[in-house]
């Protein structure tokens, strides 16, 4: 028997539906893919297109840290706050991260890619459009649409840049601006996706993804999407991970290869 189709959308998400980028994957059972940009007319077709999809990467926090919510939650009630407390030390025997500034998830993300930390969702502007996040999760859960933050349910939470280092592409420079030189490594990443895949991408996709790191992004989220959903990413071990993914969120890193991605297979 044929397997079916499988959809993946990829979401890099902005405070505003203007800022937004979607890119939709179709995964062919004989591995043939097809991409695409798509532009929601509002966030009402925004969560359709989600809705029918089989998986969607989201880049953007699913959730704040614990320990920051205790110390907000404190602060708001008037009683004492709970002690300041930072993750693990490294390996390398500097200190974790700051845990209220950041989720076990973006700690466990910074240790395993050697990265810089992600941004803080808890003190950085990307909580503007965590909160837009949220807003968007609630509606589909008012529509029967159950989200779970660990990545376990039709949406999971994607970091961009970690997933290409993950898969070996590691850029020298930003592909994050629009100078000249970032355009440069756009087209660097989108040459080393193809030849990961074995595949060329259609040339308007491949434009875009030259011209705006934001499309870039939504590329790389539905190609994580496609990896959640074939079991190629990794998933919270301990219990402590477990509690923290269900509330935080999860960031999914791929540990399978981008070719791995065509045959559904890790």
């Amino acid at each position: 028997m044929m397997r079916r189709q499988v959809v993946t959308v990829g979401v890099d998400l902005a405070a505003s539906a203007r800022r937004t980028a979607v890119c939709r994957t179709v995964w062919g059972a004989r591995g043939e893919v097809t991409v695409e940009f798509v532009v929601p007319d509002g966030d009402d077709e925004l969560l359709a297109i989600v809705r029918a999809a089989d998986k969607t990467g989201l880049d953007c926090p699913l959730g704040w840290p614990s320990d920051f919510v205790a110390t907000i939650a404190a602060h708001h009630q008037g009683v004492r706050l709970p002690p300041p407390v930072r993750f693990e030390a490294r390996a390398d025997g500097r200190p974790g991260l700051d845990a209220l500034r950041f989720r076990l998830t973006d700690d466990l993300t910074w240790k395993a890619t050697s990265m810089r930390p992600p941004l803080s969702v808890s003190t950085d502007l990307l909580g503007v459009v965590a909160l837009r996040a949220a807003y968007l999760l609630d509606a589909l859960a008012a529509a029967g649409v159950t989200v779970p933050r660990d990545g376990s349910g039709p949406v999971a939470e994607v970091y961009p840049a970690a997933a290409l280092r993950r898969w070996g592409i590691r850029p020298a420079h930003s592909y994050k601006s629009g100078a000249p030189e970032a355009r440069v490594v756009r087209e660097h990443i989108v040459a080393a996706v193809e030849a990961g895949l074995g595949l060329p991408l259609p040339e308007q996709v491949r434009a875009l993804c030259a011209d705006s790191h934001d499309h870039l992004d939504a590329l790389v989220c539905a190609l994580v999407a496609r990896a959640v959903q074939c079991g190629g990413t990794v998933w919270p071990h301990s219990p402590d991970e477990r509690a923290a993914a269900r509330q935080e969120g999860w960031i999914h890193l791929p540990d399978a290869s981008l070719a791995a991605l065509r045959t559904g297979s890790r």
